[in-house]
């Protein structure tokens, strides 16, 4: 294991330690520290954050593609703001544009590769489920009446895609996890930041089962509110959106543990 540059007083391991196994739960509660510290503007950052992501991605043709693009450079900012509670300071708007002031072009490359690793992933799955299928149900050549016998026709072929696409999803997700972090906060460059981020991900699998787990049975949780029309409806988009901000000051607090001193 080597320590390289320090930035903001956090010095860099590499290529990450290795963490006990019960250090996944340790994240959720450090996470829930870190958000407990500044709820309000968690809240209000994040919500500002969705919105624009939804106004962008309404632009025809770019726009998803750009949200997916920007997505790491917005998380940048949210990891300034993270490292400003951590250290005393206060969760400011002005933070949730870190990223488009400081790194941009490195975050927005770990965005672009994100976007072309998800891109081959969906024509792996096209191909192997069956392109004619696939291509009937996105252009209307099928209609819903003839859905149920495509689907049972291709049953075996789309379980094969979903695992297929599973097993290089799950890979793409850990180069992508701690990259933002690692590029704003320590100024690794985005393709050593993003194997960096794999190789931790996966030493470190048993933490980051049960994180998932316990992140999984909060989305579940969640979700059981979704039954009651209207209200029901409200809560369940307010749990989600808590749960992400969770998500990303979790990840801080793993990053912190796995990447620095």
């Amino acid at each position: 294991m080597t320590t390289t540059n320090e930035s903001d007083g956090l010095r860099l391991v590499l290529p990450g330690r290795r963490v006990a196994a019960g250090r996944g739960a340790a994240w959720v509660g450090e996470g829930w520290r870190l958000f407990r510290k500044a709820p309000l503007m968690w809240c209000v950052g994040t919500l500002l954050l969705f919105l624009a992501s939804i106004i962008l991605s309404l632009v025809p043709f770019v726009g998803s593609a750009a949200v997916q693009v920007l997505t790491p450079v917005y998380i940048g900012g949210l990891m300034v703001a993270c490292r400003s509670l951590e250290t005393g300071g206060e969760f400011e708007m002005d933070q949730l544009l870190a990223g488009f002031r400081e790194r941009f072009g490195p975050l927005a490359i770990v965005g672009l590769v994100f976007l072309a690793g998800m891109i081959v992933i969906l024509l792996v799955f096209a191909l192997a489920a069956g392109f004619s299928v696939i291509a009937g149900f996105l252009t209307g050549a099928a209609t819903p009446d003839d859905w149920p016998a495509a689907l049972a026709g291709s049953a075996v072929s789309i379980v094969i895609a979903l695992l297929i696409s599973l097993a290089l999803w799950v890979p793409l997700l850990a180069a992508y996890w701690f990259a933002p972090a690692l590029v704003i906060l320590n100024h690794v460059a985005p393709l050593e930041a993003m194997k960096a981020s794999f190789g931790a991900c996966f030493r470190n699998f048993v933490p980051f089962l049960a994180y998932g787990l316990i992140m999984l049975g909060l989305a579940i949780v969640a979700i059981v509110p979704a039954i009651v029309p209207v209200a029901g409806w409200i809560a369940s988009v307010a749990a989600f959106a808590a749960i992400y901000i969770l998500n990303v000051t979790a990840g801080y607090a793993a990053y912190r543990e796995i990447f620095t001193e």
